[in-house]
């Protein structure tokens, strides 16, 4: 629940640094803080950094496609679109990642449970984006660079499972690793971009706070912790948790409109991600096994 809530509000803190910076330099203040939490962290538990040259290169691609691009289209599709639009296209992330799955890395077979997961899913994704409603002033814009994030994300997943998930290291000193390769990555481009303001007031420092050492810095503090005390399923529940959070942010504190297709294509979206995981079934096997007891 701390976890959901953390990642959950971190859609509110970019509503609110991006009125007054351009999307690269709020993922660019994000990363860095989340860095210099991180190894703060990893020094507090004595894990070290010192990586290979391969490794460097696996984070640093783990980098680009988990931190520095997701985050900067996050920040600029939230420049066109709600808050909430924004937490709900991130949990279509589950659905990227099975599609990046069986269609880049063949790891898994595409079973008819999961198939069916997948097209429910994308009926969620259709009922969320609400086209009979038309887009204009830039939301397309908006929703298209959020999609893109989560479909950054589904890359990233199996990916890290892949090339970094056994290096044999400790989870806070590579995520400080990986957060460090994201620093670097958009402090090359984001000279190109108009410079930031320094006055950002008081909800934007805290802001600010809130989105590097909380979401990008404890956040993976805590994530591991819960996949090394639960496991990754439990883990992963967080993914049913972080748009509701977002979205209650988004109406009470920043006054956002939630329209009756948003929370209607979440549910239906949440429903497709619980069949292609299994959820579904597991939970029909605990029904039946509690009245074979009884």
């Amino acid at each position: 629940m701390l976890l959901a809530a953390i990642w959950g509000s971190s859609f509110l803190f970019i509503k609110v640094l991006d009125k007054h910076w351009p999307a690269v330099w709020v993922a660019l203040a994000r990363v860095t803080l989340g860095a210099l939490t991180l190894l703060l962290l990893a020094r507090w538990r004595g894990e070290s950094l010192r990586f290979d040259r391969r490794l460097w290169l696996h984070l640093l691609t783990a980098a680009a496609v988990f931190n520095a691009v997701p985050f900067t289209l996050i920040a600029f599709g939230e420049q066109h679109v709600s808050s909430i639009v924004a937490g709900l296209w991130n949990a279509t992330t589950p659905l990227w990642v099975l599609v990046v799955i069986l269609i880049a890395f063949a790891e898994e077979h595409p079973s008819r449970q999961r198939m069916l997961g997948l097209a429910v899913g994308f009926a969620g994704v259709l009922m969320l984006l609400g086209p009979w409603r038309g887009l204009g002033h830039g939301e397309l814009e908006g929703e298209l660079a959020c999609a893109g994030a989560a479909l950054c994300y589904g890359i990233g997943f199996p990916y890290t499972r892949r090339y970094l998930a056994s290096a044999g290291h400790g989870g806070i000193a590579l995520a400080a690793g990986q957060l460090l390769c994201a620093a670097l990555l958009l402090a090359v481009v984001a000279p190109f971009a108009r410079a930031p303001t320094g006055h950002i007031g008081l909800d934007g420092a805290a802001s600010l706070l809130g989105l590097g050492a909380l979401g990008s810095g404890v956040a993976y503090a805590l994530n591991y912790s819960i996949v090394r005390a639960a496991g990754s399923i439990v883990a992963g529940a967080v993914t049913y948790l972080i748009p509701v959070f977002a979205t209650l942010l988004g109406v009470v504190v920043l006054g956002e409109t939630l329209r009756w297709n948003q929370p209607a294509g979440a549910v239906i979206l949440l429903l497709g991600i619980a069949i292609t995981d299994g959820r579904v079934a597991l939970a029909r096997r605990l029904r039946r096994r509690a009245r074979a007891f009884t």
